[in-house]
């Protein structure tokens, strides 16, 4: 468990300031994995072929490189690190 400890000089008290930050932020994220979801869905159609399916087939030399291949890969690789962010920022609770 990671703790995060915030000190101002402000009178204006931090917790209101900061759950709302992690709200907006995690607003952000998810509008973030709608997007990736579409392209991912949008190659997946194109293609005829799901991701997981794809990636196991290009791991294995069975597709040829292209540019649009690249951004698939990096497509799912986006939308894997923004779920993951998306997993820790609704975890984040406060100590009181």
């Amino acid at each position: 468990m990671e703790e995060l400890t915030l000190v101002s000089h402000h009178q204006r008290p931090l917790k209101p300031l900061v759950e709302a930050a992690l709200k907006n932020e995690l607003r952000l994220v998810q509008t973030g994995i709608q997007r990736s979801q579409q392209k991912l869905h949008d190659f997946e159609t194109r293609y005829d072929l799901s991701t997981s399916d794809f990636l196991r087939r290009f791991e294995s030399d069975q597709l040829e490189e292209t540019l649009e291949f690249a951004e698939w890969i990096g497509e799912f690789r986006l939308l894997t690190r923004l779920l993951e962010k998306s997993r820790v920022l609704q975890e984040v609770r406060f100590a009181d």
